[in-house]
């Protein structure tokens, strides 16, 4: 098994810690600390997998710059607060680059990476031998082997060809709050689970959810329809 490892959130949560207090400051300054609690967490997810499966390579991703996704929608990731970002962030993120020899995007997302090498990977090796490691959702619109380690879900998913199809043309209507991508406001999975019953095909799909783009967005539709695709598309080349 081949493990692609998204580690930005780890990288960020290593630059957190526990408060005492509501009125704590949470952000981590002591970069021992933050280096300890990585490199703690990293192993344990590795270790845990190991258990489970022949491991024969660990790739790891983070820290990338540069973001084409913010020239599409002014709105994408405006409700992030950058003013507030832990003081060791970058110096954490640099710190992973050197120890694990991790592979940075520029122009894209770290999951733009992520997602490139998960389908040359599992075009070369098969995708039953390649493993993303990740808390995100936004990989759950590939037929990938998925592991999610946060503490609440600790799962493996096994997600079809069908199921990744409806999960990415799900989000297209329901959004991304964490990203502050929205079209359709008020729509959520209940709606999308009666709007795509009789969808099967990416055709079928594609046809019904333009149709709520031109509802919506009359002359626009066309235009709008492309932005919300191109800013929850993950790149695969």
């Amino acid at each position: 098994m081949i493990l692609l490892v998204d580690a930005d959130s780890l990288v960020y949560a290593s630059c957190c810690k526990k408060r005492e207090t509501p009125e704590d400051n949470y952000h981590q300054t002591d970069i021992s600390e933050a280096r300890n609690k990585f490199d703690e967490q990293y192993m344990a997810i590795v270790n845990s997998l190991e258990e489970m499966y022949e491991i024969e390579k660990v790739m790891t991703f983070n820290g990338s710059r540069g973001n084409f996704r913010k020239f599409i929608g002014d709105q994408y990731k405006q409700n992030r607060d950058y003013d507030n970002l832990p003081p060791l962030l970058f110096e954490m993120h640099d710190y992973v680059k050197s120890q694990y020899d991790s592979i940075v995007g520029y122009g894209v997302e770290t999951d733009d990476m992520v997602a490139r090498y998960w389908k040359k990977l599992s075009d070369e090796s098969g995708r039953n031998n390649v493993m993303i490691v990740s808390i995100d959702k936004d990989y759950r619109q590939f037929p990938c082997l998925l592991y999610n380690y946060h503490y609440k879900h600790r799962e493996i998913y096994d997600i079809s060809e069908e199921q990744a199809m409806y999960n990415f043309y799900e989000q297209m209507i329901a959004g991304d709050p964490a990203d502050n991508v929205n079209y359709f406001k008020g729509k959520g999975k209940r709606f999308c689970e009666k709007y795509y019953a009789d969808c099967y095909t990416e055709y079928q799909y594609r046809k019904q959810l333009y149709k709520l783009f031109k509802e919506k967005y009359k002359s626009k539709a066309k235009e709008k329809y492309s932005e919300c695709y191109n800013l929850l598309k993950l790149r695969t080349n």
